[in-house]
């Protein structure tokens, strides 16, 4: 009996130590990262607000952003919006530099939730209930996510970076990425931006991808460079700043299209869903993220994220049930207030005049 008791002793200590081994609790460097991305969050989500209510307000008395024009960047509302927003993407630029965009990225959807609340305040876009629980479930897949997520890697130099930025895998990736983005500005967003989302958003999502591997890089560098070694000597954190400047600009153009086209309780989620799975995809490939972790850990991210993905997919579908139509909130411009031109199903006021006559 003594001795039963002895093995069953050992076997638990060594479930014990095994579920040590597993999990490690987070790092000083992860919870700086996660603290950063909480605050990125708050911003970014608020920015989506103010930045709408500005090319709203430009595009009653200009040409709206949605069709070439610029009168935004003359408009003050916009100019606020836009920098609450580069205050939340440096504080989501300095969380790239703690902690593995697999832990910083996903954690964009609060940013949807705070996006959709305050339209639902400011814009009067009505937030179904449903939508509170999709907003419920992006919390709980985001905290799944922080509670598993991988280590920061070790890196020394940017040069190292620069060694993992040039691997064929992630090369090719790279290579695909510049190739359908091409195809997307210069033959489907012409023909078909004003009309279907996804090519606004893909573009984004595309672009984005790179500049958050470029940014990543460049803010290793900068943290490297501030503990004492300087990496501003090395071509590639220039190379690096470079493609960051240029993805941040085409991600800008494009998301103030889709922004003053479309609803923004639409353009968020979708966004977020194809920015985040595409970010997950190349920090997989350029920075190995998995290859650090056991399958439990990978698979009960990807839950996480799964569950993140139900909870923005459930946002988008009650926002259609709240404005009572689905296909229009999809497939036409969205303006939900009257001075606009628009009615409340986004439907110009002089084709709904039309509808109702014989």
């Amino acid at each position: 009996m003594a001795a039963a008791a002895t093995v069953t002793a050992a076997q638990v200590g060594e479930v014990v130590a095994a579920t040590s081994d597993s999990y490690k609790g987070m790092s000083s460097d992860n919870i700086k990262g996660l603290v950063l991305a909480l605050s990125s969050s708050f911003f970014i989500g608020a920015s989506f607000i103010v930045k709408k209510k500005g090319l709203k307000k430009a595009g009653a008395s200009g040409v709206r952003a949605g069709v070439g024009g610029y009168s935004y960047l003359y408009e003050p509302l916009w100019w606020i919006g836009m920098i609450t927003m580069i205050v939340g993407e440096i504080a989501n630029f300095a969380a790239y530099a703690f902690a593995p965009a697999i832990l910083v990225t996903p954690l964009g959807a609060l940013s949807i939730i705070i996006s959709a609340v305050l339209a639902h305040i400011i814009l009067r876009e009505r937030l179904h209930i449903f939508g509170v629980l999709g907003c419920a479930l992006c919390v709980v897949g985001s905290t799944t996510i922080v509670l598993h997520a991988p280590q920061e890697r070790e890196i020394e130099s940017v040069a190292e970076v620069w060694d993992l930025a040039t691997e064929p895998a992630f090369l090719f990736y790279a290579a695909l990425v510049i190739v359908i983005t091409l195809i997307l500005i210069f033959h489907y967003v012409p023909q078909y931006g004003q009309t279907h989302i996804l090519f606004y958003i893909g573009v984004c999502s595309l672009v984005g991808s790179l500049s958050v591997m470029s940014v990543k890089a460049l803010g290793i560098a900068l943290k490297l460079t501030l503990s004492g070694m300087n990496q501003l000597i090395y071509p590639q954190t220039w190379f690096f700043a470079m493609v960051v400047t240029v993805c941040v600009l085409t991600q800008m153009n494009y998301l103030n299209k889709a922004l003053d086209t479309f609803n923004t309780a639409v353009v968020s989620p979708i966004y977020y869903v194809m920015f985040t799975s595409l970010t997950i995809l190349a920090s997989v490939i350029m920075f190995k993220d998995w290859d650090r972790q056991n399958p439990t850990q990978i698979i009960t991210e990807m839950c996480g994220f799964v569950t993140i993905l139900s909870g923005t997919f459930l946002l988008h579908k009650t926002k259609d049930m709240a404005d009572g139509s689905m296909s229009m909130a999809t497939r036409l411009p969205k303006h939900t207030d009257e001075e606009d031109g628009f009615g409340q199903e986004g439907i110009p006021l002089r084709r709904q005049e039309s509808l109702r006559t014989p």
